[in-house]
């Protein structure tokens, strides 16, 4: 046994921080609304589009079709999952539709695009 016995409710109190989640940091219903923008983004073609569109800033479907080895309808029906995302919105002109990206989402977008993709293990 030891000599030197300090007992411990002499010992000093020391206030530690507790790093506790907050609960604002993300509601349910943002949490939704986000998750709805990463899943239409999860798409590889639907992510070149939208990267073709924050590029362009406002563009024809038209121009965006031929960097796809996709049909018209196919590209229509990408653009229409995006659109319901509240991703990018569309007018119009013509027989054409232009598309751009909700300015109010743009921030989001950019921040997405910049972001390197992991190297994967070779096999994967």
């Amino acid at each position: 046994m030891c000599q030197d016995r300090t007992v411990l409710s002499e010992l000093p109190i020391i206030e530690a921080p507790v790093c506790r989640p907050r609960a604002d940091v993300l509601t349910a219903e943002q949490a939704a609304g986000l998750a709805g923008v990463l899943k239409a983004l999860g798409d590889p073609v639907r992510l070149r589009l939208v990267a073709l569109i924050t590029d362009a800033g406002r563009v024809c479907v038209c121009e965006l079709t031929p960097h796809f080895d996709l049909s018209g309808p196919t590209i229509s029906h990408h653009l229409k999952v995006l659109r319901e995302a509240g991703l990018v919105d569309g007018e119009r002109t013509g027989t054409w539709i232009h598309y751009w990206i909700r300015p109010e989402l743009e921030p989001i977008v950019r921040t997405v695009l910049a972001v390197e993709p992991p190297q994967l293990p070779a096999g994967n």
